[in-house]
């Protein structure tokens, strides 16, 4: 056979393919140019992402590459999208903290495109192998990035449990398939749907390593009770770091998750449903009821996405069409409301410093009343308050788990919504009833305006395209069902 056909048809892996020479022309950019300023890598960047984000979108049916590890369909595209606005936004998040820092380094938009890339493959996957190389080439790079402050301790310390936990759930995880691959034969996601289809029972070994394979994937969500890494990360990471750890990577993982158990693990859905189940009311739960203590926003956000991920399996745990349509309409909401908030906590200066405590948010409605409404926003609709975005996630990923027969997940849901709701309107007490001591600084960078302001509107706007969001999300959970 001639080498150059034996070759893998590539086509379905452009964006990826694209990203990488990209990540690797900008590295060297960085280095000849011997500059610190993150401005011009950053929107290199950038560009790179809307690059890889047309090429996503042109793209269309199902392929595979890399014979048969990579594979490309409607699913796999709906959640790259999601991605690449999430890395994007956070990239222009950081321009202006590192300026003000005095701490810009080239590195980083680097990192955060072999992030991306890592996460574009892990949502691609078709092969236990493809899943592990993804996860690790978008952990590695996350693990930086939490430390990238070399000279702060509470920087270097987020890095270093990161690091040490993620060790961890990756010797979980690589456990969890060897036992698969021992008792199934292959890694093959295509091979796994038809071992799993044609037994007429399921061996222990293999429920087991379905088990370690979950908690692996249960920990890059921060779900309950791999959780234990978020709150400090999250406040020990740089902010804009720490943004980024809350969109892309999460709707990754749990694209990820959704592909793993609904396509090779779909017929073991009574093996792996009671698991979810207890995980989702877990995390919802903690997520409720530990925010309501919290006085550093960044913590609070960061158990605010853990009971976001247990919303999210909801519709994971109802093992459906309508669940995992629910989940890709959850993650679209997700991301803006995330972003929004991070970049007002990024806004919280006094005296040209960050602030971090509730208590800083006093006044605020009198001294930023803009910035306090938009606030508004992502807080009434991260609790699910009808008509904005986080409403309809919720609405969704709920119906689906009442349609599936979860009667009392769904019920825990919206108890747990409204244990949230506490602490997301409190927030919104502080900034408009109590009086401030010391206002914030009035001026905010125009990026932050900017993202606030677009966040805010398409939180606000999201029942205008909830009808075309939801065919696409739609065509996605059927062309990963296979319907």
């Amino acid at each position: 056979m001639n080498a150059v056909t034996s070759l893998p048809e590539m086509a379905p892996a452009t964006a990826e393919i694209f990203l990488a020479v990209a990540g690797i022309a900008l590295l060297m950019f960085g280095v000849f140019r011997g500059s610190n300023s993150l401005r011009t890598p950053g929107w290199l960047a950038v560009l790179a992402f809307l690059v890889a984000g047309i090429l996503v979108v042109a793209r269309t049916g199902t392929d595979d590459a890399f014979f048969g590890l990579f594979i490309t369909d409607a699913f796999a595209r709906f959640a790259k999208v999601l991605i690449l606005l999430g890395s994007a936004f956070s990239i222009v998040l950081s321009f202006g903290y590192f300026e003000r820092e005095r701490k810009g380094r080239f590195e980083y938009p680097v990192l955060i495109v072999f992030a991306t890339l890592g996460m574009l493959m892990m949502v691609s996957a078709n092969d236990l192998i493809a899943l592990y190389m993804g996860l690790e080439m978008q952990s590695l790079a996350l693990y930086v990035l939490a430390s990238i402050r070399r000279d702060s301790l509470r920087s270097t310390e987020a890095g270093l449990k990161y690091f040490v936990l993620g060790a961890l759930s990756s010797g979980m995880l690589l456990y969890g398939c060897s036992l698969i691959y021992g008792f199934a034969g292959t890694t093959s996601f295509a091979g796994l749907a038809s071992v799993f289809s044609a037994e007429g029972g399921t061996s222990v070994g293999l429920v087991v390593g379905l088990v370690f394979l979950i908690c692996g994937l249960a920990f890059k969500i921060s779900a309950v009770p791999f959780h234990m890494w978020t709150p400090d990360v999250y406040e020990g990471a740089p902010t804009p770091v720490t943004a980024l750890f809350a969109v892309a990577p999460k709707v990754a993982a749990l694209a990820l998750f959704v592909r793993v158990l609904s396509g090779p693990f779909g017929d073991l859905l009574d093996s792996w449903q009671q698991i979810l189940v207890f995980v989702s009311i877990a995390s919802m739960v903690l997520g409720a009821f530990a925010a309501m203590v919290q006085t550093n926003i960044k913590r609070l956000m960061a158990y605010s996405s853990i009971g976001h991920m247990g919303y999210a399996l909801v519709g994971l745990a109802a093992g459906n069409e309508a669940g995992i349509t629910g989940v890709m309409i959850y993650l679209s909401s997700y991301i803006f409301m995330n972003i929004g908030t991070f970049a007002i906590i990024l806004g919280m200066r006094r005296d040209g410093r960050l602030v971090e405590n509730l208590s800083d948010l006093s006044g605020l409605s009198k001294s930023h009343p803009m910035m306090a409404f938009a606030l508004m926003v992502f807080m009434f609709s991260m609790a699910g308050i009808p008509p904005l975005a986080g409403f309809f996630g919720k609405w969704y990923v709920f119906m689906a788990a009442v349609q599936a027969g979860l009667f009392g997940l769904a019920v825990v849901g919206v108890l747990a919504s409204v244990v949230g709701a506490f602490y997301y309107l409190r927030i919104i007490k502080i900034m408009y009833f109590d009086e401030a001591t010391q206002p914030l600084d009035a001026r905010v960078g125009g990026d932050l305006r900017a993202i606030i302001f677009g966040s805010a509107v398409i939180t606000l706007l999201f029942l205008i395209a909830i009808s075309p969001i939801y065919d696409k999300a739609q065509q996605a959970a059927i062309s990963l069902l296979g319907a």
